[in-house]
């Protein structure tokens, strides 16, 4: 009897590895029935975007394309990433032991896909829902949509588009919850939590950045909007809330302009902003060249005198017909690299034809800063031309200054400036009768900007052009070459091949001019009084002085692709 009722108590409480073993089934139970959410809920989903993207969109034809565009936004791309998502994770229940460490692997796989996706759906689904809005205004055009959808979706209820619609955002944003659940169910020391972990804090990230972005599309859209709207539209925007923001503004500036309160200065941001305003200005001057080059190569290509007639008769007139036949079905288009190749094929070579010239971008990035023009007067920026005339018709030549040096705006009113920008004087001296601080027009922008940093701009018309090249120019606010007979430099080369990074215009007998991008061949790279400053050069059979800083060093011939300084 004893021995029995020694053996009772442990046969009613279990032992403790009883208790644990429980325990262990537990977790594993409720991880393979999150594990099964996760996929079961995975497939339900994708069979709804499937829905949307053919069946519900292709019988809203009643709407115009541009509303269905905003509507499913980049729904097909969804589609894509996540029918790829769901396979790879159905093969995961062929590996059961291993399954829970592949799903969160799975989702670090995929982090960068999803987030690229679904930003852009997150991005315009505001947009979407004020579309929504208009159509309940509609009744019968609201009307003919909840019927098509109630006939392919009948749990979208009386929601219908709405329903529809915020689907992909309620996806995203649960995935972090359902791997949260898998994590809670794993034991700490098995080998897939740390996985786990990982997926959880990825997944989270990626909401975190999807949200991020569509703040930033948001603001600039908001200031987008009013840029295009009336003056009666503005003024009725106007309520306390915005009259107290600009209130502050304006007595901040105040108090800055009176000296009461330190002005804010950001250096990094001045930086990145020259440097902006530089890239923007030679993205135009590209754009402008192209754009020329396409025109000159049309009309080059649309030139076919062989199919004139000429009013010659016999002779050499049908053999020229002929070979000018030739040329143009022939010859020309082997002048015309990958004329043949199809548009998938050419992008496929230029991407990979950029990445094998990536370091000519490396270095045109790291030498960015050497071929800014120097702190002398310059003949204009690269891309300014037009700015320039529209100066110059609006207030006249007496009123044209360059920029000599880089001007970082520090106040409200102040501006940045860049070494031979152009600007119109409007006032020699601030509103406190400062007159070391002018008031210009950059043609964009108006604001105050240093005296002493801004010099008259002598603008050069044709015949002052010819003038340059017959004689000295007497003009006083130009800098004259040196004389043309420089004193050779025997620790110099002598000769030396480079490329016009700006064009210049001569304005004496001893310069010569240049065009942006043509070979130069430098003969001395210093005056005769050893100024660095200008080098004497010989282009197309002409010898002149040129600025040095004008000329950069040419880069080793490539076999296609761009050709840059370095």
């Amino acid at each position: 009897m004893a021995e029995h009722g020694t053996d009772e108590p442990s046969s009613r409480t279990g032992s403790p590895d009883g208790e644990g073993q429980a325990s262990g089934d537990r977790l594993s139970l409720h991880q393979r029935l999150a594990v099964r959410e996760l996929i079961d809920t995975e497939l339900s989903y994708l069979h709804l975007l499937r829905l949307c993207a053919s069946d519900i969109r292709s019988r809203l034809q009643q709407l115009p394309q541009g509303d269905l565009d905003v509507l499913f936004s980049n729904i097909d791309d969804i589609i894509e990433v996540n029918s790829r998502f769901l396979h790879d994770l159905q093969e995961t229940t062929s590996r059961e032991e291993e399954q829970v460490y592949l799903i969160g692997n799975l989702f670090l796989e995929f982090q960068e896909e999803l987030e690229r996706v679904y930003r852009v759906y997150c991005a315009s689904y505001d947009q979407a829902l004020l579309l929504v809005e208009t159509y309940r205004k509609e009744p019968e055009l609201q009307r003919e949509i909840q019927s098509v959808i109630e006939a392919v979706v009948p749990q979208a209820g009386p929601s219908g588009l709405s329903f529809l619609l915020v689907i992909p955002l309620q996806r995203i944003t649960k995935y972090p919850l359902l791997l949260q659940k898998i994590l809670e169910n794993t034991v700490p020391d098995a080998s897939a939590y740390p996985v786990l972990q990982r997926a959880v804090s990825a997944l989270q990230d990626v909401n975190t950045n999807i949200n991020e972005y569509k703040r930033r599309k948001e603001v600039a859209s908001k200031y987008a909007r009013v840029e295009q709207l009336t003056l009666r539209e503005r003024l009725a925007r106007l309520n306390t809330h915005t009259l107290s923001k600009k209130t502050t503004r304006l007595s901040q500036l105040l108090k800055q302009e009176a000296g009461l309160v330190p002005r804010t200065e950001d250096k990094e941001f001045d930086g990145l902003e020259e440097r902006f305003h530089w890239v923007s200005l030679c993205v135009t001057e590209m754009k402008n060249n192209v754009a020329v080059y396409l025109d000159n190569l049309e009309a080059f290509l649309r030139f076919r005198p062989q199919e004139c007639d000429l009013d010659i008769a016999g002779g050499p007139v049908p053999e020229y017909c002929s070979l000018m036949r030739e040329l143009q079905l022939q010859a020309f288009p082997r002048f015309l690299p990958h004329y043949h190749l199809s548009e998938p094929a050419f992008q496929k070579l230029l991407e990979d034809t950029l990445g094998q010239n990536g370091h000519q971008l490396r270095s045109f990035q790291e030498n960015f800063e050497k071929v800014l023009p120097p702190p002398t007067v310059q003949p204009l920026l690269p891309g300014a031309e037009r700015q320039v005339q529209a100066l110059l018709s609006r207030y006249g030549p007496e009123k044209l200054y360059q920029v000599t040096s880089n001007v970082s705006g520090a106040g409200t009113l102040d501006l940045t400036l860049l070494r031979g920008q152009v600007v119109a004087l409007l006032q020699n001296k601030d509103t406190k009768g400062n007159s070391s601080r002018w008031l210009v027009d950059t043609g964009g922008h108006r604001g105050y900007a240093p005296a002493g940093k801004l010099e008259l701009y002598h603008v050069i018309s044709g015949q002052e052009e010819i003038k340059g090249q017959e004689g000295p120019h007497q003009d006083s606010h130009h800098h004259l070459a040196p004389e043309p007979i420089p004193a050779p430099v025997p620790s110099l080369p002598t000769v030396t091949q480079v490329v016009a990074v700006y064009p210049f215009v001569a304005r004496s007998s001893h310069e010569v001019s240049l065009q942006a991008g043509q070979l130069v061949t430098v003969l001395e790279a210093q005056d005769k009084k050893g100024n660095p400053e200008w080098s004497l050069v010989e282009v197309n059979e002409q010898k002149g002085y040129v600025p040095s800083s004008f000329l950069a060093k040419a880069p080793s011939p490539a076999p296609w692709g761009w050709s840059l300084p370095s």
